[in-house]
């Protein structure tokens, strides 16, 4: 059977193309590397989107002059840049990619990033002029195409200004590509009469003087495969939003709650100057806040995965971050307050001051930290936690204790940031980027919410992107993971051989 690409693009050209040969069958799951390319150093290889009819990397490249960079992967083994599209003209710098049916989408934030961002949208095939400039809300952090090719969806994170004098309203752009491109922002408005009782479930609004939709911080998206839900992380509130991409509203927030640190199985390293690596329970509890989103379905259920990165608001005119030690600790509560400020202890770890004093009384009854240093599944639809996998450190220290890096112990440990599933032949296989230890974490999924560890693949530096292309889209017609990495600009390529 041959396999054809249909692309209708948004001016109604149509372009064919057949294959001939056939993906063949994979009997051992067992990536290794076959290809790399750097693009440059730092910020230099954030987001990849792949087009299977050029047979194209789309890669966002902001190291110097923000541009996105083309790759030929043709030849995964050798991966090259042909060329570079130049968003200068259009804006402040890429932030984000997006690839469908010989279109590419790019996600640009305004010269001044409190203002409107813009959605540029090119054919793939012809890459000089777009077929659409759309503005969007404030800081557009990510784009993702609808798998029916009918929406372009952004998370519009509208961070405020260093001083927080200027703090726009994050929000979700829906572009209607069949509409002409027509686009619907939404906001967080209709929520912020239920902020009381969204905050007592674990979400956080806590920017100073900031109304509840000025608080809200879209961050990554990921949309359903019948096209008609997205969702949407609020990695600094903590939440996921639920879209309805068909009548254009946000339908849901999830808070997301809190993971408690003295409950066995969620231990975790805490210290980078015990000179050890020691996973240990702490008095500690955490805001899962996840950075990426990706989802699955079985049966007529949806399963959303996170990773839970955790992100703090650290700016001139506002900060939350504080060390333990730092804190003055309610002595009721925490009877050891002078043995877990040292700094072997639980003294240099990162919570934040936004919560915790809980009385008022200037000192803290509870600890919260950043992140939940996991990938947890949720149900897509209530927003109830499936399943907290909490052994990233402990699997990657187990396979690899030699690049664990000790000194981030403080703060987000191995920090997940991104994830993303892929299909080859009837299995599931989850991919999770952590920044801090230059690695992805491989998975199988068995069910809804049991994981198989099956091996860790070493990246560039700070992995950012990571993106799964299926053996019936790969130019190997082998599935191929591509994983670019913002620290050092390096795009490479994981096959199975």
């Amino acid at each position: 059977m041959k396999h054809k690409y249909l692309l209708i693009l948004a001016f109604g050209a149509l372009i064919s193309c057949n294959d001939e040969p056939q993906p063949f069958v994979i009997a051992n799951v067992n990536f290794s590397e076959v290809g790399s390319a750097t693009i440059g150093g730092t910020g230099a290889a954030e987001i990849s989107a792949y087009d299977p009819i050029t047979q194209r990397l789309f890669v966002v490249n902001n190291f110097g002059a923000s541009r996105v960079d083309v790759l030929d992967i043709s030849n995964p083994s050798n991966p090259f840049v042909t060329s570079s599209i130049d968003v200068t003209q259009y804006g402040g710098g890429v932030n984000s990619v997006a690839v469908l049916n010989g279109m590419v989408a790019m996600a640009i934030e305004a010269d001044v990033r409190t203002n409107d961002g813009t959605v540029l949208v090119f054919r793939t095939d012809k890459l000089t002029v777009p077929i659409a400039r759309v503005t969007v809300g404030a800081l557009p952090d990510m784009v993702a195409f609808s798998p029916n090719a009918r929406f372009i969806v952004t998370a519009n994170e509208g961070e405020p200004n260093g001083d927080y004098s200027i703090d726009p309203v994050g929000s979700i752009s829906i572009i209607d590509i069949v509409n002409n491109f027509k686009v619907a922002t939404v906001g967080f408005d209709a929520f912020a009469s239920k902020q009381a009782a969204l905050v007592g479930q674990g979400l956080r609004v806590f920017g100073p003087n900031a109304s509840f939709s000025q608080d809200m911080e879209p961050e990554y998206v990921t949309i359903e495969e019948g096209s008609e839900v997205a969702w949407v992380t609020l990695q600094e509130n903590n939440g996921i939003a639920r879209v309805d991409l068909i009548k254009q509203e946000i339908t849901d927030i999830f808070p997301l709650g809190l993971k408690d640190h003295t409950i066995p199985g969620n231990e975790l390293d805490v210290s980078d100057r015990d000179n050890s690596v020691a996973l240990k329970s702490w008095p500690l509890l955490s805001y899962y806040m996840p950075d990426a989103i990706s989802n699955f379905s079985i049966g007529d259920t949806h399963y959303l995965l996170t990773a839970n990165e955790g992100d703090t608001r650290d700016y001139a005119g506002y900060s939350e971050e504080s060390r333990v030690k730092d804190l003055k600790l309610d002595p009721t509560k925490f009877p050891n307050a002078a043995n877990l400020r040292k700094d072997d202890q639980l003294g240099r770890y990162t919570v934040t001051t936004s919560a915790g004093d809980t009385d008022g009384d200037g000192d803290f009854d509870v600890l919260y930290g950043i992140g939940a240093r996991s990938f947890t599944v949720w149900n897509g639809s209530t927003g109830a936690k499936v399943l907290d996998y909490n052994k990233l450190e402990k699997d990657f220290i187990g396979a690899f204790s030699s690049k664990y890096d000790d000194g981030r112990s403080d703060n987000k440990g191995v920090e997940p940031e991104s994830i993303t599933v892929g299909k080859i032949d009837n299995r599931t296989l989850v991919f999770v980027g952590l920044e801090r230890v230059d690695a992805v974490m491989v998975y199988e999924l068995i069910g809804t919410s049991s994981f198989n560890f099956l091996q860790v693949l070493e990246t560039g530096d700070a992995p950012e992107g990571l993106l799964f292309i299926s053996a019936e889209d790969s130019p190997s017609l082998s599935p191929l993971l591509v994983v670019s990495s913002e620290g050092d600009g390096k795009v490479k390529i994981f096959g199975i051989k």
